[in-house]
């Protein structure tokens, strides 16, 4: 999906909510559980509850990768799902990779090569190695490098604000150095929702660039912060939401309750944008 495309859909579904499918078998409703592909039937009752809503979706690889073989297929019965249904959605894998140039390579074509198993639009990197590391993920036309910036968690703090000799954080070093990498129309940028007022800085180093925003809902973050720091004339937000979707019930109304809360979040959405 190039950016046009991306922009034209936020602007047609007046929402720019992205929905992560972190799917643990432990929070499925009951009645899935012994469903041989119970992990794929919750995804797709997600999905039908909440695609006219949202613009992308998310799967966090590691509670697929943790099932080994059988997880992966129960990604890959998603991902067949999504795109054969005939609606256009964004699909980022969020693996946080990033390794050395050759292995970034066969990372790239695992997750976003169009005749893989996957196809994914998008992939979350890690920036820590460097430029061999993240720009193989750069070479597929219409796939996109999400770089960690500033992220939610407390750890952030161990590296990401600390300040080199002029006072600036490595964050931000990230940011000015990573767009020699990648550009507005190939790479997005992972930042907090919990540390919105941060954004300001973000949007002085990369105005124009989306931006991945997790932490609303179940981690506190404020949509309403969020789109005041970070939102641009061609939206460039997608917020993501989790578990405040996807395990608003853990009933046989699971999907309608999803379905609720993502309708929600656009209405709030449709009335920023």
């Amino acid at each position: 999906m190039t950016r046009k495309e991306l922009i034209d859909l936020i602007r047609e579904r007046r929402s720019f909510l992205c929905v992560g499918l972190d799917t643990d078998p432990a929070k499925m409703p009951e009645h899935l559980h012994n469903e041989k592909d119970g992990i794929f039937l919750f995804n797709r009752a997600i999905i039908d509850a909440t695609i006219d809503h949202c613009v992308a979706y998310k799967p966090n690889l590691a509670f697929y990768e943790a099932l080994g073989i059988e997880g992966l297929r129960q990604l890959k019965l998603t991902m067949d799902y999504i795109h054969g249904m005939g609606k256009a959605v964004f699909t980022i894998a969020d693996a946080k990779r990033g390794d050395i140039g050759n292995t970034s390579e066969r990372y790239a074509k695992a997750f976003l090569d169009p005749k893989g198993d996957f196809d994914f639009d998008a992939i979350t990197v890690a920036p820590y190695m460097g430029a061999d590391s993240v720009q193989p993920f750069t070479v597929y036309d219409g796939k996109w490098v999400i770089l960690l910036a500033l992220t939610s968690n407390k750890g952030a703090f161990d590296f990401q604000l600390t300040e080199d000799k002029n006072g600036t954080p490595l964050y931000q070093r990230v940011l000015e150095t990573s767009k020699q990498w990648g550009n507005e129309e190939n790479m997005m940028y992972v930042v907090g929702a919990t540390k919105a007022e941060m954004l300001t800085d973000v949007r002085r180093i990369v105005p124009g660039s989306f931006l991945l925003v997790p932490g609303v809902g179940a981690q506190g973050g404020s949509l309403e912060e969020v789109c005041r720091y970070g939102l641009t004339n061609d939206c460039g937000l997608l917020v993501n939401s989790s578990r405040g979707i996807i395990y608003a019930s853990n009933g046989t109304d699971f999907a309608e309750a999803a379905g609720r809360e993502a309708l929600k979040l656009q209405q709030q959405m449709a009335a920023v944008l």
